[in-house]
């Protein structure tokens, strides 16, 4: 799982069927530091964050679970919301 901060959302009106109840999201990974790192990607919300949220999320097959049993067309999901971080 990874770290991000949601910078904005994307209006799709032609999209996958399993996708239409579903918010596409842009995120800017970060690091340990909550620093940018590295490109913005589109992740599926599956927890209702909003813009300017640092959150969890997750990549790879992992992403579609937390839609189950609906098969979810997707790459990345956000998974929780972050309220701290802390690095020792």
């Amino acid at each position: 799982m990874y770290l991000g901060r949601v910078t904005g959302c994307v209006w799709s009106t032609a999209k996958d069927a399993n996708l239409s109840a579903h918010k596409l999201l842009i995120v800017q990974p970060l690091n340990t530091a909550l620093e940018p790192n590295g490109r913005q990607i589109v992740c599926t919300d599956a927890v209702g964050v909003g813009i300017g949220e640092t959150i969890y999320y997750c990549r790879g097959k992992e992403s579609s679970f937390p839609f189950l049993p609906v098969e979810v067309p997707t790459d990345t999901t956000i998974v929780a919301v972050v309220d701290s971080v802390r690095v020792e």
